[in-house]
Order: structure tokens, then sequence, then C-alpha cells
């Protein structure tokens, strides 16, 4: 059967009237499928049995769900999260003292070929639906609630998957965890990350979902990043700046350049001063990501020297950095780590 949350309201509204119900039952029906996130037509206690009964004869609710849970030593929580046809993605709870942050797949494993990222070693099966996706963020706001006594506060799209490469689903579930009868979250408290591909950033500016957007950088060296993340040859630098600007001049946000540091790979002078010029072309600032590795050798973490030139030289030339602690390393958590693997 068909699961009743790909329906809109107005669909809803129209199925109701099939039904010969007031339009009003679409609108309940909707709360509780979306504000209270519940899996179970048998419990919308508003609607008759005798309606409830009707509906689950044509629809039901496919929920994801927790396959397997892993805690690391710092707090970071790991679900592997089964979907209704029995797939597996990989969604993380990332906990600090001020705030809980939420990072989801867009993906069933990822269709790109970053060298870095155990994700990319995962044939992508297919795109995550809208509620798929949606749950995944109800479940860790119940898990930031039970575990650390606060509601979820952030939400990133960097796990596994290429949100641009999902635009439809990804944009809709954005609305559905921010509309006052979702789960009513604020949209400057979620970040699209992208791997860089211009049309879709332009569009999702278009879009006007009050988001915020990181790019995926790790050199603004042309030959270099094509090294790096393959799959970027179809999408220069040039072309991915000149949506960067266009993106900024639509919603005044400032993008994040995710930008990871490898010895002997891009940790030398030339690699910092590439970026710094490339900062400086539109309003920005560089998450500098410390490097998890994923075991096969080829990227290692860069030393401390190198990580302290990159933040003294992009300081001095007035670019905001930050270096973003790796979280959750003991149990493949960690940022290019999802790969559905069990923590030993």
């Amino acid at each position: 059967m068909k699961d009743i949350r790909t329906l809109s309201l107005d669909q809803l509204k129209d199925y109701f009237l099939t039904l010969g119900e007031k339009p009003f039952r679409a609108k309940q029906v909707y709360d509780w499928l979306w504000s209270k996130n519940l899996h179970s037509i048998e419990e919308m206690t508003n609607l008759s049995k005798s309606l409830r009964e009707r509906i689950s004869e044509e629809y039901t609710i496919n929920p994801v769900s927790v396959d397997l849970l892993q805690r690391s030593s710092d707090g970071t929580i790991k679900n592997g999260v089964k979907l209704h046809d029995g797939l597996m993605v990989e969604s993380v709870l990332i906990p600090t003292e001020t705030r809980t942050t939420a990072c989801v797949s867009s993906q069933v494993g990822c269709s790109l070929n970053c060298e870095f990222c155990a994700t990319a070693r995962l044939k992508r099966m297919r795109n995550l639906e809208v509620a798929e996706i949606v749950d995944q963020v109800a479940l860790i706001d119940s898990q930031s609630k039970m575990y650390f006594e606060r509601p979820l506060s952030n939400i990133v799209f960097m796990g596994m998957g290429e949100p641009m490469m999902n635009y439809k689903n990804v944009v809709e579930s954005i609305r559905k965890i921010t509309q006052p009868e979702g789960l009513g979250m604020s949209p400057r408290r979620i970040t699209v990350s992208t791997s860089g591909i211009p049309k879709m950033i332009k569009m999702l500016a278009d879009d006007d979902l009050r988001v915020k957007l990181a790019l995926s950088l790790h050199s603004a060296i042309e030959v270099k990043r094509n090294e790096i993340m393959p799959f970027s040859d179809k999408f220069p630098l040039t072309d991915i700046m000149e949506a960067l600007q266009y993106w900024y001049k639509k919603t005044n946000s400032v993008i994040t350049f995710e930008y990871c540091v490898w010895k002997g790979i891009n940790d030398g002078d030339e690699d910092i001063k590439a970026l710094i010029r490339y900062c400086k072309q539109v309003p920005s600032k560089v998450n500098l990501i410390q490097y998890n590795p994923i075991g096969d050798g080829k990227y290692d973490k860069c030393n401390k020297q190198a990580e302290e030139n990159y933040v003294r030289q992009l300081e001095n030339a007035g670019v905001t950095v930050m270096i973003r602690k790796s979280r959750g390393g003991d149990i493949d958590a960690a940022c290019g780590q999802l790969a559905n693997k069990t923590a030993d």
C-alpha cells in the first residue's frame, strides 16, 4: 500500500472529500503525520474508528527504525537507520554543551566519487523519500531529549549522499521540518552541504528556504580538487563561484567552505593562498575539518603545524576560520566515515 505521507495537504483534502468527509479531516491527519510524527493510523484518536479502518484499507505508514545504535566516548550517537525496504542509512546526533546537531542522510549510498570519503565507496541505491528524511530528524530530536534533556537545535545535511542530487525531496523535507504545522524548526538552524553543483545551488537560492549553505571544497586549485573529488571536473571552480555569488546576492547568507587538510596533499602555502583568493570572491568563512581516516592510508591527517599555518594565514587575510573537531571517530560516525560499518 502507498504511504499516506506521500500525499500533500491538498491531496489529503481531495481524498477525504471522496470519502464524504469534511476537508478539516485532512488537517487533522496532516498534523498527526508531520507535527506529531505519528506512525500509526490507528492512533489518530480524533478520527472515528470506522474512518481509521477505511484509511488503513488504502494507505499505510512506513516509518524508519533504528537497527543499531552506537554511542561514542564523546557522547556522539550513530544510528543505523533501517528503511521500509530493508536498505540502510546512517544518521548522527552530535552533542555539545550548548546544542545538539542532527547529521542526516539524503541518499542510500552516494553517486559521487570523493577519494577521501567512505560513503562514496557505497553504491547509490536510491534517493530517500521526504518522510524518511523527516523521520531521521524526529528520531534524533527524541534522542536529544532522552539523552541530553533538550530538544534538537541544529540540522546538517552532511550524512550519506549528495543533497543536491535528491533536490526535490530534500527541499520538501526542509519545508516539513520548518513549517508551523510540521516540526516547527527554524530554517536558519539548517545547513545544506553540497559538493558543488552550480545550477542546483542557484535553484536553492531561488527557492528561498532561508537555510544556510556549505560547500565541500578541500582545494581551491582546480587540478588538485579534481584529483580529490574526481566528479568535480564537470563543475569548474569558476562556475561554482558564480553560483555562490548568486546565492549570496539572493539570500544575503554567508557561505561556509568545508575544508580538510591532508598531509602532503593540500598542506602547502600555495594551497592556503589559493583558498584565500577563492574566499575573497564572496562573503564566506572556512571550517577546517579534522580528517577522520577511512583505512586506505592515502589520505592522512595533517600535522598540527600545517593546521596552525592555515589558521594564521587565513586570519591574517581577514578570512573567518574555525577548526571543527572530529566527533564520533571511535564508532565511525565522523565526517566522511558513514558507510554502514559497525564499530568493534
